[in-house]
């Protein structure tokens, strides 16, 4: 009975490659519910792709009546097959060596169970096989947290699991009936039956076609087989581990495949009438956040607003609530947000809520064009969404792994793995977007060198430089070495107070700002006997700010993963000296003998030598001044939202589509 098995499970399989093929173009080109329903409903492919899975279903059973879970399951796999040639997939080579690991595996699988397993089923243990109904419970509940590809795939997973419980229910009540509880088992297939369809019809709607296949003519057997084992006895674990082997070669097919098709081609969206432009800001830090990116941000979002563009910004709220306010023109919609374990003042929105509020606030404000400021959970949920509605999608990165790891417990010896899966992460987001930018070419060298394929423009973060220049504040005693900024493991700040040891016993040291290594900072300074000649200023109003640049002597920025540091070029703005480290991007606003000096990271003797140096000079730092506020001429920031508006109109002016993004 095996062979005839077979060919009906073969049969049954061309059955569905045709439902998958006509439902999945019915859903695919619906739009929101309910109008969505309706135009599924009125489509006669829809209706045929039915009447092919009930065929498709009563062949399966048939061949289940006759052959064992292990053997009729994995010929499901023919569908996959079909389906990639009904969908006119190209076949590559990665899309054939996909199709043909797909098609390998299960043939294999099929071959080893047919000579390990008998027709006979054991007492059927439906306790047992329940837990399938957990798998794919978290399974759609997993599928709720993503978009796009990601969650297709899950659906089609979630689906897939539901069929194969289905089809053990069916072998149960069919081999071996079960009296009082084949009404409850027929009517528990059901019940998954139409679950499963539901999820599947979801899988159709964000994602390729032989992928979802491809999820459940693989995921249905291996689901299937493992409750024939466990909970009907038709193998042993020991001879299901002797199938390992195909499984895992038709699991890494489907992972190839998924990995290999292009991204279905959102909807083309024609271009907006000549005019302002309707943006979207989408932030994972804004104000009253503290930082460069925070900072960097509001400015822009306001200088668009300020040459009357409509401008909404989507960021984290300071509290769980979410709320929508305006200001200075802008629009700021907040998602709740919670604290996080790592860090003293950062706040994160969870994947649910991002999952959730991006996509239907971006669909309510109909953008021009998406522009995100990082690759975390609201730009990631900011990327996918306008993708998939053909917004194109500026990203810009202001992220180094550094500026994280070193919050967390984690010893350093874990922080370059972890640093190369961040960029990996990121890469992979901003692959997504039309056009990327940062704010140096230094800054755009390191995302190409981590694998970005996207075109990367170097724009810098701009400064208001009318709101820092005026004449100097007279000091307020000796002469001052000024830094501002977090303090925080990657500043620094401890090289600083380590050369002011080194300075002229008048010279002092101001440090504006807070983090989480204050404590340790004055402990330090405390150590090393210059306490009264540090002052920790802690955050300050903006005015107090200006005044602290005016009166300072030099500034001093002594990190290490500055992507530009907007407070260096505040201090430029100021008409300043700068003494920096030789590190990242601080070398393209600090040029040595000009309008400062550079000193090698790690070296705190090299860094008072150079302080002592520009202290010592005063002709010379007032040179250096001078040509601070000419080098900072060039990061003007009304030049800087100038650049973004006409990035944002190159991408919007023309239609976009996915497939043209990828």
């Amino acid at each position: 009975m095996l062979i005839p098995a077979i060919g009906l499970a073969a049969a049954g399989a061309c059955c569905f490659a045709g439902t998958v093929h006509l439902q999945h173009n019915a859903v695919r080109h619906a739009t929101a519910v309910p109008a969505g329903i309706r135009a599924v409903l009125r489509t006669p492919g829809w209706y045929a792709g039915i009447g092919l899975a009930g065929l498709g279903a009563g062949l399966h059973v048939l061949a289940l009546t006759m052959a064992p879970l292990a053997v009729v399951q994995p010929v499901g796999v023919l569908t996959l097959v079909l389906t990639a040639l009904l969908a006119r997939t190209p076949i590559t080579r990665r899309v054939f060596a996909a199709l043909a690991m797909s098609v390998a595996g299960p043939a294999g699988f099929v071959a080893l169970a047919a000579t390990a397993t008998t027709a006979a089923l054991p007492a059927p243990g439906l306790g047992t096989a329940q837990w399938a109904l957990l798998a794919a419970a978290g399974l759609a509940a997993a599928s709720r947290a993503t978009l796009g590809r990601a969650r297709a795939l899950l659906c089609a997973l979630g689906a897939a699991v539901l069929f194969g419980f289905t089809s053990a229910l069916v072998r149960a009540a069919a081999v071996a009936p079960l009296s009082g509880m084949t009404v409850f088992a027929v009517a528990e297939a059901v019940a998954a039956t139409l679950a499963g369809a539901w999820l599947l019809h979801q899988a159709y709607a964000g994602g390729p076609a032989p992928v979802v296949a491809g999820a459940t003519t693989i995921g249905d057997p291996l689901s299937a087989v493992l409750i024939g084992v466990f909970a009907y006895g038709e193998l042993t674990p020991g001879q299901l581990a002797g199938l390992a082997v195909p499984g895992l070669v038709a699991v890494a097919g489907l992972v190839l495949l998924a990995r290999t098709l292009p991204a279905p081609a959102a909807p083309v969206r024609r271009p907006r009438r000549a005019g302002p432009l309707r943006i979207a800001i989408t932030a994972d830090t804004y104000p009253p956040d503290v930082n460069g990116a925070a900072n960097f941000a509001a400015r822009l979002a306001a200088g668009l607003a300020g040459r009357g563009h409509e401008v909404h910004v989507v960021c984290p709220s300071p509290t769980a609530e979410p709320v929508t306010e305006t200001a200075a023109g802008v629009t700021v919609h907040r998602i709740g947000s919670t604290r996080t374990p790592f860090h003293p003042t950062f706040r994160i929105c969870p994947p649910w809520r991002t999952a959730r509020a991006v996509p239907a606030l971006l669909a309510a404000i109909d953008p021009d064009v998406v522009h995100t400021q990082a690759h975390f959970l609201v730009g990631r949920s900011a990327v996918r969404a306008a993708t998939a509605a053909g917004v194109p999608v500026v990203a810009t990165n202001h992220f180094m792994p550094e500026n994280l790891l070193g919050y967390g417990p984690l010893p350093r010896w874990t922080h370059r793995p972890l640093a190369r899966l961040a960029w990996r992460d990121l890469v992979r987001v901003f692959d997504r977007a039309t056009v990327c930018t940062t704010p140096t070419p230094r800054a755009a060298g390191l995302l190409e060198r981590h694998g970005l394929h996207r075109p990367v423009l170097a724009i810098s973060c701009g400064v208001d430089r009318a709101h820092y220049a005026g004449p100097p504040e007279p000091p307020a005693g000796p002469p001052a070495v000024l830094f501002v900024g977090r303090l925080d493991a990657e500043k620094n700040v401890h090289e600083l107070l380590e050369a002011a040891v080194l300075l002229p016993p008048h010279v002092r040291v101001e440090l504006v700002g807070d983090g989480s290594e204050r404590a340790r900072l004055e402990a330090l300074a405390d150590r090393l006997g210059i306490a009264d000649r540090v002052a920790f200023h802690g955050f300050v109003p903006d005015a107090e700010l200006v005044r602290a640049y005016r009166r300072c002597a030099v500034f001093c920025m002594p990190g290490t993963a500055e992507l530009q540091s907007l407070v260096t070029m505040e201090a430029m703005a100021a008409g300043k000296p700068v003494v920096a480290a030789d590190a990242m991007a601080l070398p393209h606003l600090v040029r040595p003998g000009r309008n400062g000096r550079l000193y090698p990271p790690g070296d705190p003797a090299a860094l008072a030598a150079q302080l002592t140096a520009v202290l010592a000079d005063e002709p010379a730092r007032a040179a250096m001044g001078r040509a601070s506020l000419d080098l900072i001429a060039a990061h003007d920031l009304e030049s800087t939202v100038d650049a973004f508006a006409g990035v944002y109109r190159d991408v919007a002016v023309r239609p976009v589509a996915a497939a043209a993004v990828r």
